[in-house]
């Protein structure tokens, strides 16, 4: 069995347990953490997560931003300065591109009830442009059931790494990893 099978076996006992009703936005969160390079086989079995989630009796619904930012670009009326210019795009990813990553996923947590599994995909095309922990805060009261965050980088303790660029951030989010607490390799 692969990497991503194991990952789908653990995220299938973790999501069957009994769901707390009661509990915050914050704690509604799970990082399915793995490694980055399994990006691609991920997606290819991205419905093993969903048949594991719909066997526990839950409901599945996967958001992809992967396009999110494009999408975003091809409408902006300065699309070709920032292309001249990259320095100038920075201003508008923070007025105008993170809160409207913020709405959509938002909406879309909104839209489902507290028996559903919304699940993000595409995390590492926001790279750069939106920091992971930012969005979770800012998405975490529109949470209703669970929030599953497909990670691809490295978890240290509570310290998440995405694409293993940077410094991660310390977040308490309840995790899923193929070797415990440490990394997802």
């Amino acid at each position: 069995m692969g990497k991503i099978e194991d990952l789908a076996k653990k995220y299938e006992r973790h999501i069957g347990a009994p769901w707390q009703r009661t509990v915050a936005g914050a704690q509604r969160v799970m990082l399915v953490v793995y490694e980055k390079e399994d990006e691609r086989k991920l997606r290819a079995r991205i419905d093993e997560f969903a048949q594991a989630t719909q066997r526990t009796g839950h409901s599945w619904k996967l958001v992809d931003c992967t396009t999110w930012f494009s999408e975003w670009m091809a409408r902006d009326d300065y699309r070709d300065a920032y292309f001249e210019d990259p320095s100038l795009l920075e201003m508008n990813l923070e007025g105008d591109f993170k809160p409207q990553v913020e709405k959509r996923l938002s909406e879309e947590l909104e839209a489902a009830d507290e028996d559903t599994v919304v699940a993000f995909i595409g995390l590492a095309s926001l790279y750069g442009f939106v920091r992971v922990s930012e969005m979770i805060r800012a998405v975490e009261s529109s949470i209703k059931g669970r929030f599953i965050v497909f990670f691809p980088g490295t978890k240290d303790g509570n310290n998440y790494r995405l694409l293993d660029a940077r410094d991660g951030w310390n977040y308490l989010a309840n995790s899923i990893t193929l070797h415990g607490t440490g990394s997802a390799e």
